[in-house]
């Protein structure tokens, strides 16, 4: 098998994907410019493609920062759609509200400051698609708080399920073939979400290798 540069395997994926308009690219110019790790157009095209697929109509993320994978999920929904940003930093929660703003989505969007556990307890169900994007060491808790309020059909995605600036991918690979390495709080909380979401029969969960790795967990019944 011939192997396939990762650098280039993302220029591919991002110029077969949904075509980003003037708000995102504004958004990863943002990002790059300050140094915040947006998800990027190559999963933020699978994002909207999954919405779509589900036939989303409400979305809960856990984490949203400035906005940007919200703003491609909002993209996906109907107008009378329900997404859910949750930001512990009110400036990039009101940045996100300006971008929705500017891009005529503002309406089907809630922009709630403070913890997201905390905030999915003030919400009920069910919703269509989660996105997990919080402390690496809070997926598993983030998975739980939310688990019975995820629609049948519907899916969980976690961001950073391979790697990130706080884990070691070394270390979780030789988890996931079977060693019991020792690992750091973000490395662990990865691999206990993973292991929650790949044990419960009410879901199936593929990773897929976009980005810096997405699972996608399909609740089945």
């Amino acid at each position: 098998m011939t192997a396939i540069d990762p650098t280039k395997a993302a220029r591919f994926v991002r110029a077969l994907g949904p075509e980003p308009d003037d708000i995102l690219e504004e958004m990863d110019t943002y990002g790059e410019e300050i140094g915040f790790p947006t998800v990027g157009p190559e999963v933020g095209g699978w994002l909207q493609l999954l919405a779509t697929m589900v036939d989303a109509e409400r979305v809960f993320e856990f984490g949203s920062g400035f906005g940007y994978s919200a703003y491609w999920f909002a993209r996906a929904l109907p107008a009378d759609g329900e997404l859910v940003l949750t930001e512990i930093d009110e400036g990039e929660l009101d940045r996100a509200r300006e971008y929705f703003e500017r891009g005529d989505v503002a309406a089907r969007a809630r922009f709630e400051h403070g913890d997201a556990i905390d905030i999915v307890d003030t919400y009920d169900g069910p919703f269509d698609v989660v996105l997990i994007d919080n402390e690496k060491e809070r997926y598993k808790d983030a998975f739980d708080a939310v688990r019975e309020k995820v629609a049948p059909g519907g899916v969980v995605i976690a961001d950073n399920a391979m790697t990130s600036g706080v884990q070691d991918f070394d270390k979780l690979l030789a988890w996931a073939e079977g060693d019991d390495p020792a690992m750091d709080a973000g490395t662990q909380g990865i691999a206990d979400f993973l292991e929650a979401v790949r044990a419960d029969p009410a879901f199936e969960t593929a990773v897929m290798p976009v980005g810096e790795g997405i699972s996608v967990s399909y609740r089945v019944s």
